[in-house]
């Protein structure tokens, strides 16, 4: 059993082996017709050379198959000699083991090992006398006999037990020595190979085991303790060479996988670097999106301020053409009913002076007419002229005005389509990062397989390494776009200084040819049951240009015992019906309040007897002073971009009974404190001492103010009006503005003043007191209208009675030449004021006829 278990372990470790001996053809003849298949010729069938394979799998399978026939007492016949071939195993794909297998296969994937190569076959021999036990052979031994001419046959056994064996030597059966036959040189060491199937090739039918006899002296064979030492010795040689030639690959292997874990701490730290870099461009990229973001909403600014402007322009523009041609068309038709007036006052005494005169005196006055005709005609191309010219430099400025506006329209465009292109280079940027991310998670994921990265990891590598140049380079570029466009912004602020410049001068050059006082005339709508005591009035121009009323006078009776009403026509600057509202007559007057923030003095005053309301115009809530400072806050911040900078102050006082008082003081002060009006010729500029002056910082402080300065303000109640306003109130708004990029310095004042209202005794019945505060309102009155009849007279300054009043004198650089002058004439619409409607309409139209000198800013520029 123990020589068995050693055949057995040679088998497994060496795969399957085959062996072939050679008998001689007595012994052959005698077993082969039972051992081999019955078909095909017998001498081919001896010759042909049968393969047996074992199998651990198949051992006890094989051997049950094998011996299915034991004879009791028969002995294995003894050879004299024999050969013994032994072949290199053939290890087929299906049959090989799993250490050559794993021997030849490398761990990086490489091509496989080659086995060495088959050593080649080695004879041994043995003599008879050594008689030695068939049971001790190798079983899977092929036996062939000397002669050259024997057949081969392979048999195949898988015994687990011994055979019987004689028991003395002397029953060995002696056999005569078989004379050594020399075998030919080309079948000598005859080797036979496993052919390269995928199949284990079984015999199918194996030939049945020979044994000893007395009939039968087949050779058997010895066993070779030698000769299998020396296999073992070559298999044992073969194998430390594969052992070795796989020592030599795993070192050489290992060597690699230190080589790629090298290689993959390098790729890592460039992925980190890779990663600070992302992050880096990441949020250098957010910065660009912010400061594109803030540029856009100031163009975005920009853009809305320069439209809003442009459309007022072009709306100033045209109005004051459509004003200036109704003007001019107004004036010649004056001039034509004075001319027609003139002549037939002419031919009226002309007809008188003939009837005393006589022919001579009729070519006098026809001399005359002819000359008065000339002289009109004359005028009439005089003036045609003045309005072509008028005409002439209005379209000249109007297209000198459009051509700004096209420059302007091809620069925010250019500004918008460099724009355009940053966000396109944004987007790309953007999108080259999330490549960038993309890949660096592939490239994270593909270092886990040793095998198949190598190649891939330095592509993306080289790849990424000329996306991230790419990158920097666009980066880089879109750093210069914003620049550039930063640049353009610079530039167009830098324009639209300029133009605010411009605009300022084009402005105030149409209100000095509106005129540098102006009239508006509102009549009130009726309240309660007003409405059957309504005066006749009518507006013919309503639809149109809405510049006239018509006020029909009392009845007047003739000498002859007749009726008439007389029909009274009165023409303003702009006459607003009882319908309209505080923001359509704010709208007329916010020019003039950009006039103040110009650096202008600008003076708006409300004029109309008492209960007409001129206190609801100037300070209710949605009136003029609180919407002229809501125009100034607005305009200033709108400024700011330019780098215009205003701080303002106001203060509040009123004039009552001659005296100064302020309203934004404390009421038991008054009559402690004296209040001196001082003038400054130099300067042009009104001081009144010991007022408070308040800073105003925002919109609600004014309605503060406002609200504080009503609670102190004098009113009372007369038969004319329940809460008449016995003073007469002054707003005075002081602007300091400063252009921190240009240097210049501007201040302006608006005065916006509430007039008392103008009352007859006989009417208002008081008594008193409120006579003597009557009294002192109408000599101020008287003292305004005696002002603006001096000024429109064209005397000096010095002989202008400024001082025959407090609030003329205190009024005196908001009503000369040196200020933008607004009166608004309030109208009641009752039938029981219409002689005070005529008058207040009689003294607007004297105040519009008058002509003051042009406005002077008052502006510097720093050093």
């Amino acid at each position: 059993m123990k020589r068995s278990n050693t055949t057995n372990a040679l088998r497994k470790t060496s795969g399957t082996h085959t062996t072939t001996s050679t008998r001689p053809a007595s012994a052959a003849a005698h077993r082969t017709n039972s051992a081999l298949p019955r078909t095909g010729s017998r001498s081919a069938l001896a010759a042909r050379p049968v393969s047996v394979t074992h199998e651990d799998d198949d051992e006890d399978s094989s051997s049950s198959s094998i011996l299915p026939n034991k004879r009791k007492g028969m002995l294995p016949p003894i050879v004299e000699s024999f050969a013994l071939v032994l072949h290199q195993p053939h290890i087929s794909d299906r049959t090989a083991s799993y250490a050559s297998v794993l021997s030849r296969v490398p761990s990086d994937g490489g091509s496989p090992t080659p086995l060495p190569s088959a050593p080649s076959p080695k004879k041994f021999s043995f003599s008879a006398s050594r008689n030695i036990s068939l049971s001790t052979a190798f079983r899977t031994l092929s036996l062939s006999s000397n002669n050259s001419d024997s057949r081969s046959t392979s048999v195949s056994s898988t015994q687990q037990e011994e055979p019987l064996c004689p028991k003395t030597p002397s029953q060995i059966p002696k056999l005569k020595p078989v004379p050594k036959t020399p075998r030919p040189p080309e079948t000598d060491l005859q080797i036979f190979k496993t052919p390269h199937t995928k199949y284990t090739v079984h015999n199918a039918s194996p030939g049945k085991i020979t044994y000893l006899n007395r009939n039968s002296n087949t050779p058997a064979p010895a066993w070779d303790t030698k000769g299998r030492l020396e296999d073992m010795e070559t298999l044992y040689s073969q194998l430390k060479t594969q052992l070795d030639s796989a020592a030599t690959e795993k070192t050489g292997m290992e060597e690699g996988i230190s080589i790629y874990k090298a290689r993959i701490s390098e790729m890592e730290q460039i992925r980190l670097q890779l990663s600070t870099a992302n992050q880096t461009l990441t949020s250098e990229l957010t910065e660009t999106k912010v400061k594109l973001s803030s540029v856009n909403a100031q163009l975005d600014d920009m853009k809305r301020s320069h439209s809003f402007e442009i459309d007022d322009l072009r709306r100033k523009n045209r109005n004051d053409v459509e004003d200036a041609k109704d003007d001019h068309r107004k004036e010649l038709e004056r001039l034509q009913r004075e001319a027609r007036d003139e002549l037939d006052r002419v031919k009226k005494d002309a007809q008188e002076e003939a009837e005393r005169a006589n022919k001579t005196r009729r070519e006098e006055v026809a001399e005359k007419e002819r000359e008065l005709r000339a002289e009109l005609e004359e005028e009439r191309s005089r003036r045609l002229r003045e309005v072509q010219e008028l005409t002439s430099q209005f379209s000249m400025q109007k297209l000198t005005a459009d051509n700004d506006v096209t420059q302007k329209d091809r620069e925010l465009q250019t500004l918008r389509s460099e724009l355009n292109e940053v966000k396109a280079n944004l987007e790309s940027s953007n999108a080259l990062n999330t490549n960038l991310k993309e890949k660096l998670t592939e490239a994270s994921t593909n270092t886990l397989t040793l095998e198949t990265s190598m190649r891939a990891m330095k592509a993306k590598i080289d790849f990424l390494e000329s996306d991230n140049q790419a990158q920097s380079q666009a980066f880089q570029d879109l750093n210069q776009q914003m620049l550039d466009a930063q640049a353009v912004a610079a530039e167009a602020k830098e324009k639209l200084r300029q133009e605010e410049t411009l605009r300022r001068k084009l402005h105030n050059q149409v209100q000095e040819l509106k005129g540098n006082i102006r009239v508006f005339c509102r009549v009130r709508p009726t309240l309660g049951d007003e409405e059957t005591k309504k005066a006749e009035l009518a507006f013919p121009d309503a639809e149109t240009d809405s510049k006239e009323v018509v006020v029909q006078g009392p009845d007047q009776k003739s000498a002859m015992g007749t009726v008439t009403k007389a029909n009274n026509n009165f023409s303003f600057d702009r006459v607003f019906g009882p319908g309209s509202q505080n923001g359509e007559i704010f709208d007329e007057i916010s020019q003039l309040v950009q006039s103040a923030l110009d650096g202008y003095n600008v003076c708006i005053f409300c004029y109309g007897q008492t209960g007409s309301g001129k206190t609801y115009t100037m300070s209710s809530p949605d009136g003029m002073i609180p919407s002229a400072v809501t125009q100034i806050y607005e305009t200033a911040k709108s400024l700011e971009d330019k780098g215009w900078t205003y701080s303002m102050e106001g203060s509040f006082v009123e004039v009552y009974n001659e005296t100064v008082n302020d309203l934004l003081g404390k009421a038991e002060d008054w009559n402690n404190k004296k209040h001196e009006i001082r003038q400054d010729p130099v300067k042009l500029k009104t001081t009144i001492t010991d007022v408070t002056t308040v800073d105003l910082d925002s919109p609600t402080r004014v309605n503060a103010i406002l609200d504080q300065a009503n609670r102190n303000r004098r009113v009372a109640a007369t038969q004319a009006n329940s809460r008449s306003s016995r003073s007469h109130s002054v707003f005075i708004l002081r602007l300091i503005g400063e252009n921190t990029m240009t240097g210049e310095r501007s201040e302006g004042t608006l005065n916006l003043v509430d007039l008392a209202g103008s009352e007859r005794l006989a009417h208002s019945q008081v008594s008193g007191d409120r006579l003597k505060e009557t009294q002192n309102i109408n000599k101020s009155l008287s003292c305004l209208g005696d002002v603006i009849s001096a000024l429109g007279s064209g005397k000096d300054a010095k002989h202008i009675p400024y001082r025959n009043s407090k609030l003329t004198y205190l009024l005196q650089y908001s009503l000369g030449g040196n200020s933008k002058t607004l009166m608004f004439v309030m109208v009641s619409p009752l039938q029981a004021h219409l002689s005070e409607t005529l008058t207040s309409l009689k003294f607007a139209t004297k105040v519009h006829n008058t002509h003051i000198g042009t406005a002077k800013r008052q502006a510097k520029v720093k050093d």
